[in-house]
């Protein structure tokens, strides 16, 4: 994935993504602007606001989804590895191999369940034993004791929240750095809500997570830091601020924050 340019020397150890004066643009109309952003290594963090502000703009934003968006561009830096990923020379099929995407609503492969794990690490290359991989993706993403006898079975016959961690287990099949969530529970009833949360702590462990929630409780819950974005006169995203979970949320440094959280707007 590297350019031929060096990485960019304010790259910090304990951040495996930086961003930096970020502008996000539809046509004409900037969707957010001015991001200044530091996603931690194997933490999770959270990306809340009100409708309309830029949550996943900002979150596709983070592995160049927004590029199949026609009239969508960006300007300024995204940092992966030190490496600004919107330069010309970066593939973004790479990019989005080790920084994967888990979308609201479940989007299994109308295949079998067997083949909705094999079929990422095929296409990506893998030489190993198919099997373990798929064994050991599933347990990963807790779902290998409910389907390991059903293999063969559609993906579309699981429920709604297998299906979503089959998602989960599809994307970490092709061993990704990073994982983008956008709203992955949103569509979920409450036991597979907690479910999902449970995942995602044994899943940092071994990836960092990044997730878009319209879900304040589940931001609190299930995120290490968190990030407040509102919207400005000209409808334009931007972070008002960001930090640790705990501290945001019991004590915001800005009172539009400190708004939001209570219920006042949003």
């Amino acid at each position: 994935m590297k350019p031929n340019s060096q990485p960019n020397a304010t790259f910090k150890s304990d951040s495996v993504i930086e961003i930096h004066n970020l502008h996000i643009y539809y046509g004409n109309f900037r969707a957010v602007k001015n991001v200044e952003l530091q996603i931690k290594r194997n933490q999770i963090t959270s990306i809340i606001g009100p409708s309309g502000c830029g949550k996943s703009t900002v979150l596709r934003a983070i592995n160049r989804m927004n590029d199949l968006v026609p009239s969508s561009h960006a300007d300024g830096e995204v940092l992966y590895g030190g490496v600004n990923i919107y330069d010309p020379q970066v593939d973004p099929v790479e990019v989005r191999r080790r920084i994967g995407m888990v979308f609201q609503k479940p989007n299994p492969f109308p295949k079998s369940i067997y083949e909705n794990v094999a079929w990422g690490a095929r296409i990506n290359g893998f030489r190993g034993n198919m099997d373990e991989l798929v064994e050991r993706t599933l347990v990963a993403a807790a779902l290998w004791d409910e389907v390991k006898d059903t293999l063969g079975q559609s993906a579309l016959s699981l429920s709604g929240g297998q299906q979503q961690r089959l998602c989960i287990a599809r994307t970490i099949a092709t061993k990704p750095e990073v994982i983008l969530m956008d709203e992955p529970a949103s569509a979920l009833d409450p036991i597979a809500t907690l479910r999902i949360e449970d995942l995602m702590q044994i899943l940092k462990k071994d990836f960092t997570i990044v997730i878009v929630t319209h879900n304040m409780q589940q931001a609190a819950r299930a995120s290490d830091f968190t990030a407040f974005f509102n919207m400005d006169t000209d409808r334009a995203g931007y972070l008002v601020e960001y930090g640790e979970t705990d501290s945001l949320f019991t004590n915001p440094r800005n009172k539009i924050t400190e708004d939001y959280i209570t219920g006042r707007f949003g």
